[in-house]
């Protein structure tokens, strides 16, 4: 009963407050590890070979790390007192979380679009993607936007709640301390999963490992969007038809499922400090992208993640029986 009390008051704690600005949080920690042990393996290493084993050895240390620390740091406060247990757990799990952050986000960029204040839009948006952001129009911000919502679905909200939960079913595990073994895999990949220098060796193994980790809880959110469309065999189509032509695995998957649920298109020209780059078109320009479109996408993701956390926790009841 006590990792259902985790998952639900996690869940809310996220839904209702997110990451308040300015407190400590795990993936800064993360982040600040990756960054120190980056820099003392490229620093080290200076073959391609030398490269490639410090990245499996990164890899490993900091997911396996991530995960054991934070079980340590809950074992702890669990024989302090079991409330402190229940309470520190449901706060790093609900750190995991990114809804409410992708949701304020999204507002952030979108707010001042209803003034006509472009440029502004443009200057919120630059820190929260990689593309250049100061020509773009207002229908190329909308895009990014809802290319950004949907992308990050996956690998901010489904994945975490998705080793949450089978991490909530293992004895002995927890449902934190999976999420955040998770969340340091998917803060590696976006800090040196890239194939350009200097991460192209050091890089790979947490590139291909995010994608096999984030691979199987991206089908199932396909299959779930799909079934609150009422057209799943329409949305997998589209996705099989489509999403097959991006370079990532996982993150074409995503943003295809929802482009095929509003009937709209993702994808096409982005630029990267001024080197054009052709994404593959997902979906069909049925119409043309709104700001009501990005709100029916968090919509659609709100209600996947509680439909996930109501059957794992009538999937954990009937266990504990």
């Amino acid at each position: 009963m006590t990792n259902i009390y985790i998952l639900i008051v996690a869940a809310i704690l996220d839904y209702l407050i997110g990451d308040p600005w300015g407190w400590p949080h795990p993936v800064q920690v993360m982040g600040w590890v990756i960054s120190r042990l980056t820099k003392f393996s490229l620093q080290l290493c200076q073959n391609h070979l030398a490269q490639r084993i410090a990245g499996i050895l990164l890899g490993i240390i900091l997911i396996i790390g991530s995960g054991y620390v934070g079980w340590l740091i809950i074992q702890v406060a669990r024989w302090l007192h079991p409330l402190l247990g229940i309470a520190l757990e449901s706060i790093l799990l609900a750190s995991c979380f990114a809804f409410r952050s992708l949701r304020t986000a999204a507002e952030a960029v979108l707010q001042p679009l209803t003034t006509g204040n472009l440029q502004e839009s443009r200057n919120v948006l630059s820190n929260y993607v990689g593309r250049d952001t100061q020509d773009l129009s207002e229908p190329e911000i909308l895009r990014a936007v809802l290319e950004t919502v949907t992308e990050n679905a996956t690998d901010g909200i489904m994945a975490p709640l998705f080793y949450a939960i089978v991490g909530a079913g293992v004895p002995g595990v927890g449902a934190a301390s999976l999420a955040l073994a998770y969340k340091a895999s998917s803060t590696l990949d976006s800090m040196v999963g890239y194939r350009e220098t200097p991460y192209t060796y050091l890089g790979w193994f947490s590139a291909k490992l995010e994608d096999c980790l984030t691979w199987l809880p991206c089908r199932f959110a396909v299959i779930t969007l799909g079934l609150l469309s009422g057209k799943p065999s329409y949305v997998w189509g589209i996705c099989r038809r489509d999403a097959v032509a991006d370079p990532s695995p996982n993150s074409g998957w995503s943003e295809c499922a929802y482009a095929a649920i509003l009937g709209v298109q993702m994808g096409g020209t982005n630029w990267y400090r001024g080197v054009a780059k052709q994404k593959p078109l997902l979906g069909d320009a049925i119409y043309s992208i709104q700001s009501t479109h990005i709100q029916t996408a968090l919509q659609l993701t709100r209600y996947c993640f509680w439909l996930w956390l109501g059957v794992a926790i009538a999937i954990l009841l009937l266990l504990n029986k």
